[in-house]
């Protein structure tokens, strides 16, 4: 067998947000220096988060030979060992190395149940080069497309069955068709990039990581619709995706990718990034078409829908980041191979931010068809905590809350509704026993009452009558006639308000009542808080049996509320005084020696 060519060594350090957070800008300069210092024939460059965002500051090595080491959880110590003792001396660091082999078990469960169609370039890529994405295959669906015709584009986005990514799950060709059959003499693009749930970062890590995608589906999409321009509306909170879109365009334009005439036609498509204010109702697309045209980000009534009179009353056709990224993908390997992927009615691949009490959170893209089982426990490793996986809060605070006991439900648009929940653009939370189900929707309920735009008074007022219901409840004040109240006002807040935050923000409180119930009757019965969250009906003990005596609680406790003898089993007590009930030292003990009442 021919030896492989020896090329040039190359370090690629993942700059997204996750990894900047994580201290990934502080390992890319260390590497840097030690370069320059050594002199050494290494090239250095960046690429994005590749959806392991629990082990970051990753980095990548490829040798000569074209042999790839990936290293995780560095630090600017573990970052100067790689180099001197790998890079420049030969001798991979094994301990830090990530294992993402496929395989039954361990982190190589990451990735071997995932599908990546969306993410397909993201960690792989440097973001801010038009010469990888291209070498990816970037820009040949819009190639294709442009060949193809818009009848035929439009046809072939149907086949392939997708469906909106925002949450609704909408028939994306037949969105695009109503936008192309729509009489206009201007008609425009939207892509939604205001990811506000709490908990979601997919529309955020795609834009970083591959921002050509999202750019290059927006540009088919427009050549099919009969569109000119179009906005990304990206909140200002993230500055690097916004960064790197508009180099992106810069960079499209220079190509001639974008801009007047592309690739010689006579079709012309530009994009302008339009930065939002994070205002949670502006993801609805009539909020958002308002904030555009320079009003505030309020709903109005629909029809006329968007694509019939959208921006400033022209047709107007949107979609969400991850619908978009899909279209390349689509373009370039056909309608068939996408509907190919998933369930019957749901095609495809759905991207998900897992957070919460396990033990790989990050970007995870699976078939739809996948159990919540085999995400929470296969992809996302189970519990971090070591106690039981009781529900996941999936879909943000237009969600709601599904049980263990409904883990195999599917990843599909139809099973997630029947659940009461609903799949939204992705988040998803995973809860152990010692998440109050109560204070969850409180939690939800408090987020949408502040996000409501005032329009419509029941999503106005009746959210904040809702949230009070619910502070009485957590403060054990509540009676069993307000739960009744509480649920008489989330049907009627659904069936009155007039956009998707309202019609939604019920949600995490029905399924939590529905099934989490008796977690209601006790605060309000009994007095207690269960899971040990809610200060008020809550007091923290440890059991001298199972306390070893390792002072953890106390070293970790920052009010010095816990005292004890390190060493002498049992000798650890909580002064009541002096306990403010944060849950920190139940939160450190390794055998679970701290418990409430």
């Amino acid at each position: 067998m021919a030896q492989a060519t020896p090329t040039r060594p190359k370090l690629i350090v993942g700059l997204g947000t996750c990894g900047i957070a994580a201290g990934a800008e502080k390992v890319y300069n260390l590497f840097k220096g030690k370069i320059d210092a050594a002199g050494a024939d290494v090239e250095l460059t960046i690429t994005c988060c590749n959806g392991m965002c629990h082990n970051e500051p990753i980095a990548e090595f490829i040798d000569a030979s074209g042999q790839k080491f990936l290293y995780g959880g560095l630090t600017e110590k573990k970052a100067e060992l790689v180099f001197d003792k790998h890079i420049t001396g030969g001798a991979p660091m094994e301990k830090f190395l990530m294992d993402i082999t496929d395989g039954d078990t361990g982190p190589g469960m990451f990735n071997a149940k995932q599908r990546k169609i969306v993410l397909r370039n993201c960690g792989l890529i440097n973001p801010e080069s038009l010469e990888e994405y291209l070498a990816a295959q970037g820009y040949e669906g819009l190639k294709k497309a442009m060949e193809m015709g818009p009848d035929a584009i439009i046809q072939e986005v149907k086949d392939s069955g997708l469906r909106g990514r925002g949450g609704a799950g909408f028939s994306t060709g037949m969105k695009w068709m109503f936008t192309q059959k729509a009489q206009g003499d201007k008609k425009y693009l939207i892509c939604n990039a205001d990811e506000g749930d709490p908990g979601a970062f997919m529309d955020r890590s795609v834009l970083e990581s591959d921002p050509h995608s999202v750019l290059e589906g927006m540009a088919v999409c427009a050549f099919a619709t009969g569109a000119s321009f179009g906005y990304i509306y990206c909140r200002a909170e993230y500055p690097l995706a916004i960064k790197r879109l508009n180099k992106a365009i810069a960079q499209a334009k220079e190509k001639n990718l974008l801009g007047a005439n592309i690739l010689g036609t006579d079709f012309s498509f530009d994009i302008k990034v339009k930065e939002g204010a994070g205002a949670f109702v502006c993801g609805e697309e009539t909020a958002l078409m308002a904030s555009i045209e320079g009003m505030r980000g309020m709903p109005r009534p629909r029809p006329p829908f968007p694509a019939q009179s959208g921006l400033w009353g022209h047709p107007t056709n949107i979609n969400n980041v991850e619908t978009y990224a899909n279209i390349p993908w689509i373009m370039v390997n056909g309608a068939s191979s996408y509907a190919s992927v998933g369930t019957e009615k749901s095609k495809g691949s759905k991207v998900f931010a897992l957070a919460g009490r396990i033990q790989r959170g990050g970007l995870a893209e699976v078939p739809m068809g996948i159990t919540i089982r085999e995400i929470v426990n296969d992809v996302a490793g189970g519990s971090s905590s070591g106690l039981t996986i009781k529900a996941v809060q999936m879909g943000g605070p237009s969600g709601g809350c599904i049980p263990a006991s409904l883990f195999d439900t599917r990843i599909d648009y139809d099973e997630v509704n029947k659940t009461g929940a609903i799949m939204g653009s992705g988040g998803l939370v995973v809860m152990d026993e010692t998440t109050c189900m109560v204070d969850v929707a409180r939690f939800f309920l408090s987020f949408t009452r502040l996000e409501s735009c005032g329009k419509c008074t029941f999503c106005r007022i009746g959210t904040t009558r809702m949230l009070e219901i619910l502070e009485k409840i957590c403060a054990g004040n509540a009676t069993m006639d307000d739960l009744d109240t509480l649920e008489d006002l989330s049907h009627k807040i659904k069936k009155t308000s007039l956009c998707g935050l309202g019609q939604t923000a019920p949600n995490p409180v029905l399924t939590t009542l529905k099934y989490f119930r008796h977690e209601y009757e006790a605060h309000i019965n009994e007095k207690n808080c269960p899971a040990g969250v809610c200060k008020a009906l809550t007091t923290f003990h440890i059991n001298p049996e199972k306390c070893t005596g390792c002072s953890i609680c106390a070293v970790n406790c920052s009010v010095k509320a816990i005292s004890g003898e390190r060493g002498v089993k049992g000798s650890y007590s909580i002064d009541q005084e002096k306990c403010t009930k944060c849950g920190v030292c139940r939160d450190v003990c390794k055998f679970q020696a701290v418990y409430t009442d």
